[in-house]
């Protein structure tokens, strides 16, 4: 699996793309047996939302947790480490949750953290309608399917990371090759140093309350055919 969770990001380089087939994928793990939902949790400034979900169902009830405040996915996410429901008739734990997802017509529940960290982080979360399903060599195999999900997320973090970088330093130079040709047309036009050319783009700038890179592509685009190239590749 986890050679094609990285083929996935590294083919598609999108991120919300990849976690929707991670939460697909997961849901499988019981059948044809036992249908199950799974929804990823994310949590930033004590705030959690569904990122991606394999099922209607599956953000439905993510959505109730998030209620409640309380519950596997949110425990997983604090504590780092694996929580299960077995029947939510007789767990004991997050009663009023519990009460809420029996009523929808689910016993079992599994949270698996993926990411963890700060005040925030990632879980796995797991639902189904049939109670004691979530066997220990099943969430042996989910805790796996995390460990391998958390790797190429953090690649697919890193490579978002990086194409954002690359992006700002395109923006970047591009800006700057304008403000140059503009100043040279500054010069040419008015005859003026390079100092005094600097100036007068500014006090234009200032002027018009436009920033100068835009000031400057929109002098160059007025005298040239075609925009100022800068010879930059990622």
């Amino acid at each position: 699996m986890a050679r094609q969770l990285q083929q996935l990001i590294l083919e598609s380089g999108n991120v919300e793309l990849f976690l929707e087939a991670f939460a697909s994928h997961t849901s499988t793990i019981l059948e044809p047996g036992v249908k199950t939902h799974c929804g990823i949790t994310l949590k930033r400034n004590d705030r959690a939302t569904t990122v991606a979900s394999s099922s209607v169902a599956a953000t439905e009830l993510d959505e109730v947790q998030y209620g409640y405040g309380d519950g596997p996915c949110l425990t997983a996410i604090r504590t780092g480490e694996t929580a299960v429901v077995q029947d939510a008739r007789t767990d004991p734990r997050w009663p009023e949750y519990l009460d809420a997802i029996e009523d929808r017509g689910f016993y079992s529940v599994l949270g698996v953290p993926l990411m963890t960290g700060g005040d925030g982080g990632a879980a796995v979360n797991l639902y189904a309608e049939e109670p004691g399903v979530f066997t220990p060599d099943i969430v042996g195999r989910v805790e796996e399917y995390a460990a391998e999900a958390a790797s190429t997320l953090e690649l697919a973090l890193q490579l978002a990371a990086h194409k954002d970088a690359a992006a700002n330093l395109q923006a970047a130079m591009e800006s700057r090759t304008n403000i140059d040709i503009a100043v040279g047309i500054i010069i040419a036009q008015n005859r003026c140093t390079q100092e005094e050319a600097i100036q007068i783009l500014r006090r234009a700038s200032s002027h018009q309350n436009v920033k100068l890179r835009v000031l400057a592509e929109q002098l160059v685009q007025s005298v040239a055919t075609a925009p100022a190239t800068t010879h930059f590749t990622n």
